[in-house]
């Protein structure tokens, strides 16, 4: 454990912004530490060297007043409300092959393209 700031978050126009940045990232060897599907938005988890947080992510409704009501009236939701964990290659490789954002939401939502290996997400142990 150490005090410092959990996360900042920056919100991107578009789920195409959001992959552009993860590939331009990428490219200089800098890769998430985690991304999520929260239902409402779909995130990915940088890590800095002090292990503070950055997260870069898009709003899936595109409005957070749509993004609120499926919050307050999902069923999917109401049982996961912290979502699911995605392997941001898989999913870039398949919006690349043409699948669209919708799908893709449904699909890492649903657990599709998950991540090889759970990530570590630096939780203090528990008791």
């Amino acid at each position: 454990m150490h005090t410092g700031i959990h996360h900042t978050a920056f919100e991107y126009d578009s789920f195409d912004d959001l992959m552009s940045s993860f590939a331009r990232l990428k490219q200089t060897g800098i890769e998430p530490a985690y991304c999520l599907n929260h239902g409402v938005a779909t995130s990915l988890y940088y890590s800095d060297p002090d292990q503070n947080l950055v997260e870069l992510q898009v709003d899936n409704f595109g409005n957070w007043d749509a993004s609120a009501e499926w919050m307050r009236t999902s069923e999917a939701f109401r049982q996961n409300p912290i979502g699911a964990f995605f392997d941001p290659d898989r999913v870039l490789a398949a919006y690349k092959a043409g699948a669209t954002f919708e799908q893709l939401q449904n699909d890492t939502y649903a657990g599709t393209h998950s991540p090889s290996k759970s990530p570590n997400l630096h939780l203090p142990p528990v008791g």
